[in-house]
């Protein structure tokens, strides 16, 4: 609101997902601004690309959640890291960030579990039964819903829509423990 010029010396730090030199070639980003931009250029990986580095930033993500939530500490599990490092991460380490902070607030105990995790990544685990038989398939489903309601058969009938009776028929049948 001044009416007096006042110099100021900044640098600019730019960044995006897209290769500007072909957003150029294609008319889609002004050349002139690009040169102007294109002093120092860092080219950084994407998460996928980088699947070692999901524990490290997990547990530095996790250990910063718990704080904020004043919680005891988590750890995160097998399962649930392996799920992690399959995961294609298209928003890289804001969509990780974001999921370990929505399991730090599901999470009850001192692990964070693959069902804490959401649902999208949950179901893309690469540990099926190579069987893809129905029984196999079927016997494969009622563990995972079992699993979800914590082993409570009433529910896991309820769910699966089937009978209390056939359900237990069905454990028995499949050696469910």
């Amino acid at each position: 609101g001044g009416s007096e010029t006042v110099l100021v010396d900044v640098r600019i730090i730019a960044a995006t997902n897209r290769n500007l030199k072909d957003e150029v070639i294609k008319s889609n980003f002004r050349e002139d601004l690009f040169y102007r931009l294109d002093v120092f250029s860092i080219t950084l990986p994407s998460l996928k690309g980088r699947i070692e580095d999901v524990e490290a930033l997990s547990s530095y993500f996790i250990t910063q959640y718990t704080a904020k939530e004043k919680r005891q500490s988590l750890q995160l599990s097998k399962q649930a890291l392996q799920l992690l490092q399959q995961h294609e991460w298209k928003g890289n380490i804001r969509e990780l960030k974001n999921v370990l902070e929505r399991a730090v607030v599901l999470a009850d105990g001192a692990e964070i579990l693959p069902e804490h995790l959401p649902y999208e990544i949950q179901k893309q685990n690469k540990t099926l039964p190579n069987d893809f038989s129905l029984a196999s398939v079927e016997k494969h489903h009622i563990e995972k819903v079992l699993q979800y309601t914590k082993g409570n058969k009433t529910k896991t009938a309820e769910y699966l829509g089937i009978g209390l009776t056939t359900l237990y028929r069905k454990i028995e049948e499949y050696k469910i423990n």
